[in-house]
């Protein structure tokens, strides 16, 4: 192996890479432990949708990353506040000269929920299992591992019980803050090898809590790990995480105590919960993105010019005000300005339906064509009310000569069928993953990505982000993706909507609890004051 430098050393220099965004919480920290902490309880979290698998190698969800990050763990996490790169499973590490080999220590004295041992090998085993389709537990899509990971690691192997290594095809920019994407939680190579392709029903992790029973569109339980490696966490004796549907509802809910913590509030709400002193406020910081994409493989939005007068007959500011209100800012790019790499220079369509019409002229449908507009059936922190925003985009295309017909599916279908691009027009979004650029313009631009649900492809934007991926120099990587953002806005293959930053509500004795830019958090330090 090369000559290696510490760890510190290489984290000073990817750190520069990331985003350490904060958040603006209404409880802190300090305020908590001058109250004293308390152990014990029951923490049920309200949510919209259910969990579609508990297989973190094959989620591609949200909401099935809430419950991995729970009950399982990554090499690396990130900074409680911010998208900084820090220790988790592994405690240190080295990367070579040539950036190609990276050597990480693991932590000591950790076990998996099963009592078996969390090691080198079980690295290894997981790793492999995502990489060779020969591996006898390779069941799955491993979607999100072949979008970040396939062709750039070469080999993992175990060089003690303690080390692991990883060999990459070439030096990565990406590869250390991918690493703690929630999909690589580390599972039991014992529970894998016992539950086979059920694994998905029977998640075993270190994390700290173990899962106890899902009851599919209802709820998911989750119990204290007796047996952390981290002590005196976690603090909760059980978390449930509770399906309810309607925002309007969750909210009465919680407010008759019914649950503690509820994510997906209507911008009409927030006043009532501001002045509810049995209330209080988190407030997620802006790491997700709405958007609507076309299906580039179904006709007419083939044709640029379709998409361009589309974008155009668009009122998204009349939405964003009807429907987000002030959590949400007009987007533009299909990057949120948060994360570094942002194009500010690129202006947007503004809203402006006789150029639509006249753009629709020129692509041969001076009256207009028929399609379809998918959208989910349950809010979303991207999407809320989402059936009124499909309704409010409907009656902005009608003006234009597009007749819309609004289709709805439940969550879990939804997305299976985005996924393999039945859809000809859709409503989807994005919450950051890492706080790097690679996590939002790779992922939904390239042709590369199975989660590039728009079908696009531009050669010199797939050049573009491949070589960003292998630019180590941060300054260099932001001039690459500045001009992918200019060419995609030419193209037009979608219509970033909006930025939002996620509003959520709890009882004023949930303490400890800090929304991560991620979409989901660790609960392990929550801890309830009654």
């Amino acid at each position: 192996m090369n000559q290696t430098v510490r760890w510190l050393k290489i984290f000073t220099i990817i750190t520069i890479l990331l985003i350490a965004g904060c958040s603006n919480n209404t409880t802190s920290t300090k305020e908590s432990k001058k109250k004293g902490d308390t152990s014990g309880g029951t923490l049920i979290y309200g949510r919209a949708t259910d969990t579609v698998t508990l297989d973190p190698h094959n989620l591609i969800d949200a909401e099935s990353s809430r419950i991995s990050k729970n009950v399982f763990e990554t090499l690396i996490d990130y900074e409680k506040e911010g998208t900084g790169v820090v220790p988790k499973l592994a405690k240190e590490w080295t990367i070579s000269e040539n950036g190609k080999v990276w050597t990480f220590k693991l932590q000591d004295n950790v076990k998996f929920h099963d009592g078996t041992d969390f090691n080198a090998d079980a690295v290894v085993y997981n790793f492999n299992r995502m990489m060779e389709e020969s591996h006898p537990q390779h069941q799955g899509d491993f979607s999100i591992f072949n979008r970040t990971f396939k062709g750039v690691i070469q080999e993992v192997k175990a060089i003690d019980p303690q080390t692991v290594q990883f060999s990459l095809t070439a030096a990565s920019a990406t590869f250390l803050p991918n690493l703690g994407i929630t999909t690589f939680g580390i599972i039991s190579p014992t529970a894998l090898k016992e539950y086979g392709d059920q694994i998905k029903d029977h998640p075993v992790g270190t994390g700290p809590f173990k899962y106890e029973e899902w009851k599919q569109n209802d709820s998911v339980t989750l119990v204290k790990n007796e047996k952390y490696w981290v002590n005196g966490l976690p603090k909760l004796d059980k978390v449930m995480f509770k399906v309810i549907p309607d925002n309007s509802s969750r909210l009465t809910a919680l407010k008759n105590g019914e649950i503690d913590v509820m994510d997906g509030l209507n911008q009409t709400d927030l006043p009532s919960i501001e002045k509810d002193s049995n209330l209080q406020l988190f407030k997620r910081p802006a790491g997700s993105l709405g958007y609507l994409t076309f299906n580039l493989a179904k006709p007419p939005f083939d044709n640029v010019k379709v998409r361009q007068a589309i974008n155009h007959a668009i009122n998204k500011q009349g939405i964003i005000d009807t429907f987000y209100g002030p959590v949400a800012k007009q987007a533009k790019n299909m990057l949120p300005p948060f994360i570094w790499g942002y194009n500010d220079d690129v202006k947007g369509y503004d809203y402006n339906p006789e150029k639509a019409k006249q753009l629709l002229e020129e692509a041969g449908f001076p009256d207009g064509f028929d399609t379809e507009f998918w959208i989910m059936s349950t809010e979303r922190s991207y999407f809320p009310q989402p059936t009124k925003v499909a309704e409010a985009l409907k009656s902005d295309l009608a003006k234009v000569g597009i007749n819309v017909k609004i289709v709805s599916f439940e969550w879990a279908t939804y997305l299976s069928k985005l996924t393999k691009g039945e859809f000809p027009f859709a409503g989807i979004g994005r919450i950051s993953e890492n706080g790097d650029p690679d996590n939002f313009l790779f992922t939904m631009l390239s042709s590369e990505s199975v989660q590039n649900r728009s079908m696009y492809k531009n050669e010199k934007v797939d050049e573009l982000l491949r070589k960003a991926q292998t630019t180590i120099d941060k300054e260099e990587r932001t001039k690459l993706y500045i001009e992918a953002q200019e060419l995609v806005f030419e193209d037009a293959p979608t219509i970033p909507l909006a930025y939002v930053e996620t509003p959520m509500a709890g009882g004023n004795y949930v303490k400890g609890y800090i929304p991560h830019a991620i979409g989901y958090e660790s609960l392990a330090e929550v801890y309830l004051e009654k």
